[in-house]
């Protein structure tokens, strides 16, 4: 008794429509790429309830917007100029329910709408696509005055091939969103590869320098980086650096702007020189892009002498050992890849034994609490100051312990990277 009642069962389909829809299952049950799958179907549907025209629209998984993805007997971009009845399709979307109309110039439900009276349309069949009562599309035909009528039967087809093809679109869906997914997460591993490459494998080995560094993503791909490496002259070039974007383009922005600085420091630039011809070189890639990354670039030679430019970086904090002081460096300059001519200066500072100096990104001193409140540069400078005279890398670890114990547990929203250069004589 209940599969009488209910209107899709196969005890209410006449054997040709049984037939088409086993046909019509398989087809779309069969691939993936389901368009001529609909195609397929839109034609059996056709076929067996004699209609003149067809279409199945699909709608916007965001703004519920309707779309042809097939039409029979008509083309898909010149629906709205041949005609159909909107007032249908509008009702079956609203009430999400199936509709069958024989006499639609006079059935009172519609009011015989433009499109109806113009195409002299007599018979209209239509069926909301559901998955878990949520719309997907419409499928739709219509015949003419002359040409006959729709049964019952033809209704319980179309409801039957409409919750298949909603299956169908929803299952394609999904899986182009499993494929863009994959797709991402290759692109991000990739991404991570090359940063991962990019930091240097080895630090510089000096008796008269102690370097340490921390990288810490805050997602699969990080905007941060650093660099440390040994010149011809035996000098010791370090780097710090936030690029503005993130994923592989950020990565592969940082991967130009690591060359093209090493290269140059390398060519033996003075640091002013080589961080000029680096922006540069990068304005030429950033002027598509729309990125640009913030650098400061220190040179130290092996008496304690040390060179250094800052292109819109965060200004590193300089502790003397003599005299236990801690200080900002000085600004200056802008980020890399934002306009020609940046205005760089160097200063130069003499090094004394036990002295450090600490670069980090905004990831460290914007770190926040439950509280929402910043971490700082002067909670920093005040870490600093009471274990400055500690190895690079146990004033490293104090700072981590310090702005870990600070932010309460709340997970970092941005990257977070530093590099300690103590000069030890």
């Amino acid at each position: 008794m209940a599969d009488n009642a209910n209107p899709t069962s196969p005890d209410n389909l006449k054997p040709e429509h049984l037939r088409a829809l086993y046909q019509v299952s398989t087809w779309i049950n069969s691939t993936l790429d389901f368009d001529d799958a609909l195609d397929n179907a839109m034609n059996a549907i056709m076929e067996v309830t004699k209609a003149q025209r067809g279409f199945l629209m699909s709608a916007d998984v965001e703004t519920g917007e309707m779309k042809v993805l097939v039409a029979q007997g008509i083309e898909g971009n010149t629906i709205e100029s041949e005609g159909y009845s909107t007032t249908i399709v509008n009702q079956v979307v609203e009430t999400q329910e199936p509709l069958l109309t024989n006499n639609a110039q006079f059935d009172e439900r519609f009011n015989a709408g433009q499109s109806i009276i113009m195409r002299g349309l007599r018979a209209i069949l239509a069926a909301p696509m559901l998955v878990q009562d949520r719309l997907i599309g419409v499928v739709y035909v219509d015949t003419s005055m002359k040409a006959g009528t729709f049964r019952p039967d033809d209704l319980s087809l179309l409801q039957a091939v409409s919750g298949l093809a909603a299956r169908a679109i929803e299952n394609a869906r999904l899986y182009a969103v499993a494929l863009e997914k994959g797709r991402l997460e290759q692109e991000l591993r990739m991404a991570h590869d090359i940063q991962q490459n990019l930091l240097p494998s080895e630090l510089p080995e000096s008796p008269h320098y102690d370097i340490a560094p921390y990288w810490q993503a805050a997602r699969e791909v990080a905007g941060d980086f650093y660099d440390a490496f040994t010149m011809d002259d035996e000098s010791i070039g370090t780097v710090m650096a936030d690029v503005s974007d993130k994923g592989a383009p950020a990565a592969l922005f940082m991967a130009v702007a690591r060359t093209l600085l090493r290269s140059n420091a390398h060519a033996g630039l003075d640091p002013v020189e080589a961080m000029s011809r680096t922006n540069d070189l990068i304005m030429l890639d950033a002027e598509n892009s729309g990125m640009f990354v913030t650098m400061y670039y220190s040179r130290f030679q092996d008496n304690g002498f040390s060179q250094h430019v800052n292109g819109g970086h965060n200004p590193p904090i300089f502790y003397q050992h003599k005299t236990g002081k801690v200080s900002l460096m000085p600004t200056g300059g802008r980020a890399l890849g934002w306009f020609p001519n940046n205005p760089l200066k160097e200063i130069t500072i003499t090094l004394e034994p036990g002295d450090a100096i600490i670069y980090y990104t905004d990831g460290l001193s914007e770190a926040e609490n439950p509280r929402a409140e910043p971490y700082g540069e002067e909670r920093l400078m005040r870490v600093v100051s009471q274990i400055g005279d500690k190895s690079a890398k146990q004033l490293m670890d104090e700072i981590l312990h310090d702005v870990d114990v600070f932010s309460e547990g709340e997970p970092p929203f941005d990257d977070m990277t530093m590099l300690i250069v103590r000069y030890n004589g």
